[in-house]
C-alpha cells in the first residue's frame, strides 16, 4: 500500500511539478481566504538581482473572482519600507490611475504600514471579501487599508493586465503559454 501511495505521489509531481514545491497557505491567510490553496508562484529579479519570490493563494487554488485572495512576498534582499511604498505608487500610476490626491493618501497609508525588509522577511497582502487589504509581516498583522479602490489598484500591480511584469502575472495566475 505504501508503495502505491509513493508511486502516485511521484506521478502527480511529474505531471504537475509545482505541487512538489507548493507551500501550503499559512494559518493567517486561511482566516480570510477559505480553503486557500496556491494558484501560482513567481520570482522577481531587477537588473539581475533577486528581489522576492511571490505566491498567490485563492479558495481551492482557483482565482475565479477578485476576492478573497492573498499575495505573499518572500523577500530575498533588504529594502526600505519607504522604497516599497514609493514603487507601489509608481506601479499604480503606471497602470493609468492618476488621481494624485488619492495616490498621496494611499502613499501615506503605505508608509505607515510597510516595514523595512531583509532577506527572509515575508510580507503578505490579503484581500478579504469586504475589499479590505490586510497586511502581514512574517504572519503578524501590521495594518489595514479599508478601501476597495486601493485594493483593486494595489493587487493589479501583480495581477492586472497592465502590470509591468507580465511574465510574473502569467506565473502567479498559472496561465499556460
Amino acid at each position: 500500500m505504501l508503495k502505491l501511495v509513493v508511486s502516485l505521489l511521484i506521478v502527480v509531481m511529474i505531471i504537475n511539478p509545482a505541487l512538489a514545491s507548493s507551500p501550503p497557505a499559512p494559518h493567517f491567510i486561511k482566516k480570510s481566504v477559505p480553503e486557500a490553496q496556491l494558484v501560482g508562484q513567481a520570482h522577481l529579479t531587477y537588473m539581475t538581482l533577486s528581489v522576492y519570490n511571490a505566491y498567490l493563494y485563492a479558495p481551492r487554488g482557483k482565482l475565479t473572482t477578485e476576492r478573497p485572495l492573498a499575495l505573499k512576498l518572500n523577500y530575498l534582499r533588504s529594502l526600505k519600507g519607504k522604497t516599497i511604498a514609493d514603487i507601489s505608487i509608481e506601479e499604480i500610476r503606471d497602470q493609468g490611475f492618476n488621481n494624485e490626491v488619492t495616490l498621496a493618501a494611499w502613499h501615506n497609508k503605505m508608509l505607515a504600514i510597510f516595514p523595512d525588509v531583509q532577506n527572509g522577511t515575508e510580507l503578505t497582502g490579503v484581500l478579504n471579501e469586504e475589499g479590505t487589504t490586510i497586511f502581514y509581516k512574517d504572519g503578524s498583522e501590521i495594518g489595514r487599508i479599508s478601501d476597495p479602490s486601493f485594493s483593486k489598484q494595489f493587487f493589479s500591480i501583480w495581477l492586472g493586465s497592465k502590470t509591468s511584469e507580465p511574465e510574473m502575472r502569467k506565473n502567479l495566475l498559472n496561465i499556460e503559454g
